[in-house]
C-alpha cells in the first residue's frame, strides 16, 4: 500500500515539474527590436492632415456623403507623394496627394 502512494506522489511531482519546465519556455524573454529598426520608422507614411484631405476626396468619388471613408494604409511614393489607400464602406480607393496638400488622383482600387 505504501508502495502505491509513493508511487503517486512520485508521479505527482514528476508531472509538476514537466508542468512547471513547460510554463517556464512558454515565457519567451525576448527583447524588442531598437526603435530605428521598427516599422514605424523605416516606413515614411502620410501625415494625418493629407491623409483626411484624401478620405474628403474619396468621398466625393464614391458618390455618396453618407459613407465613412477611412484610411487604411500610406506610404510615400518615389517621386516625394503620398499613396493612401482608402476604404469607403467596403470599396476601395487608391488616392495620390502631394506634400502640399493637393490631391492628384483618387481611383478605385
Amino acid at each position: 500500500m505504501f508502495e502505491n502512494i509513493a508511487k503517486s506522489i512520485l508521479r505527482g511531482r514528476a508531472v509538476l515539474a514537466l508542468g512547471s519546465a513547460t510554463l517556464l519556455c512558454a515565457c519567451n524573454t525576448t527583447t524588442p527590436p531598437a526603435p530605428d529598426s521598427m516599422a514605424r520608422t523605416t516606413l515614411q507614411t502620410a501625415p494625418a492632415d493629407l491623409q483626411l484631405l484624401c478620405a474628403n476626396a474619396a468621398a466625393g468619388a464614391s458618390g455618396s456623403t453618407s459613407t465613412k471613408v477611412l484610411p487604411i494604409g500610406s506610404r510615400q511614393l518615389p517621386d516625394g507623394t503620398f499613396g493612401v489607400d482608402l476604404d469607403a464602406g467596403g470599396r476601395k480607393f487608391a488616392c495620390i496627394v502631394d506634400n502640399n496638400g493637393t490631391v492628384r488622383s483618387v481611383q478605385p482600387a
